[in-house]
């Protein structure tokens, strides 16, 4: 079983930077994708970034140039730098990660945090 809490979310301005994280705990062989969903009111929950174990990064097109995914393998963390945010990025942000053993994988999910961007 893995355990994913974030952090980092909050209240901010527009233009405003934030930084998430989300550390995995728990039983298993190794963790391998992560990545960042959000969820806007109303709306379907959506990839944001993604990151192999290896360092290959994914983005949105709405948020290249402005977000940057990251990883401490050693410590099971993925970061999400988000710079110069605009009040469309606000929404509940979702860890999820890949793990288990190589002969099973599961993917698992953290419990959200709040972003808000004010204009």
């Amino acid at each position: 079983q893995v355990q994913l809490v974030e952090s980092g979310g909050g209240l901010v301005q527009a233009g405003g930077s934030l930084r998430l994280s989300c550390a995995a705990s728990g039983s298993f062989f190794n963790i391998g994708a992560m990545s960042w969903y959000r969820q806007a009111p109303e709306k379907q929950r959506e990839l944001v970034a993604a990151i192999t174990r290896g360092g290959i990064t994914n983005y949105a097109d709405s948020v290249k140039g402005r977000f940057t995914i990251s990883r401490d393998n050693a410590k099971n963390t993925v970061y999400l730098q988000m710079n110069s945010l605009k009040p469309e990025d606000t929404g509940v942000y979702y860890c999820k990660a890949d793990a288990g053993s190589p002969w099973s994988r599961t993917d698992y999910w953290g419990q959200g945090t709040q972003v808000t961007v004010s204009s």
